[in-house]
């Protein structure tokens, strides 16, 4: 308890190595901690390492508590659970966004006869994909997930899946625009 309070203070005063020990000691435990949560090792990481960046950030406005050993892990549970109350968030936004008939938001016949026009030469448009950018784009667009989980998932880096969703979203404004000037 009395190391806990040296260490804190030593931290809130900009002490970097203090903060070194303080993340190799608990960065191991507390990644498997959370993936226990969420299930996903990169996903555990990646809180983690938020929440030890915000440390150093916020380091001056640190509560005295007693253990840091307890706040550490508290506060991965309470991010774990809030990335797990995230995730069901955008699964009931995108459940309600299939469920809803799309057809209805169009005043006209007529929009509603563009709409399903463009919609019919995006998904083509998208199907022309070379394969690689194609289930970038669908994961990234149509399963919400970020950059950094693609690049987990396909073993690429950030910067090559950044590098695809530009080319496929240049693809894709060429074929919106010239759809829209040949109307």
């Amino acid at each position: 308890m009395l190391n806990d309070l040296i260490l804190i203070g030593k931290i809130k005063e900009g002490d970097i190595k203090a903060y070194e020990g303080l993340f190799r000691l608990y960065y191991e435990p507390l990644c498997r901690y959370a993936v226990t949560y969420v299930n996903r090792m990169e996903i555990a990481e990646e809180i983690v390492q938020d929440l030890f960046y915000i440390f150093w950030k916020e380091r001056s406005k640190l509560p005295v508590f007693q253990s840091v050993k307890a706040y550490l892990y508290g506060a991965v549970r309470n991010r774990s659970l809030q990335h797990i109350e995230h995730l069901l968030v955008q699964d009931k936004y995108r459940e309600e966004r299939l469920n809803d008939d799309t057809e209805n938001d169009f005043q006209t016949p007529l929009e509603s006869l563009e709409y399903k026009e463009l919609q019919e030469r995006v998904e083509k448009t998208i199907q022309n994909f070379p394969e690689r950018r194609q289930r970038i784009f669908r994961m990234h667009r149509f399963e919400g997930k970020k950059y950094t989980e693609i690049s987990a998932e396909l073993a690429l880096s950030v910067k090559t899946i950044e590098a695809e969703m530009t080319k496929a979203l240049q693809t894709l404004r060429k074929e919106i625009d010239l759809y829209i000037h040949t109307r």
